[in-house]
């Protein structure tokens, strides 16, 4: 039995070692180096970068296109006045009544109008209102004509526009000093 002894304690005494061997290797395994570390880094970083650059691109171009698309909203308002603004300098040798070429300007005025107003434009009514410079852009100051006008919008010299609650042009006016 002696025999028999040593070759199981031999056995393992092997089988130590393989044991040995292979928690020595999973630990290399599990050791992870500072180069590897920061290859892995490197590429996640890489990988964030080209993330954010496709969203900027994608973004840029969707704001691109709105942009263009707004303006073709725009021209589809003002092509059909356009028009008629042409067929009205087209004719307006053959016409021989002044009153006729008047009332087919109101005529264009007006739909250009509408046509503004209902693109959510709005004209800005200001005379006879308190100056509020805000508002309004003083092109200069007169001698107010009543006590009461003092310190109010006497003339409008350029109308003012809000386009869907924003002032895109502030209307120019003489004041009442």
């Amino acid at each position: 039995m002696g025999k028999q002894e040593e070759k199981v304690a031999q056995e393992e005494v092997q089988e130590e070692k393989k044991e040995e061997q292979t928690t020595e290797a999973q630990q290399e395994e599990k050791e992870v180096t500072p180069e590897d570390k920061l290859k892995e880094t490197e590429d996640k970083f890489l990988r964030i970068y080209s993330e954010y650059e496709n969203f900027r691109k994608r973004t840029q171009k969707e704001k691109a296109d709105l942009i263009t698309g707004a303006y073709a909203d725009v021209f589809k308002v003002i092509l059909p006045i356009l028009d008629d603004l042409d067929r009205a300098k087209q004719n307006i040798d053959k016409a021989n009544d002044i009153d006729s070429l008047k009332e087919g300007l109101e005529l264009i005025f007006d739909k250009f109008s509408k046509s503004l107003s209902s693109n959510g434009l709005e004209v800005m009514d200001v005379k006879e209102q308190d100056f509020n410079a805000d508002e309004h852009e003083a092109i200069t100051n007169i001698p107010a004509p009543t006590e009461e006008l003092k310190g109010k919008i006497i003339d409008v010299v350029e109308k003012g526009y809000i386009l869907k609650g924003k002032i895109i042009r502030f209307p120019k006016v003489v004041v009442g000093a």
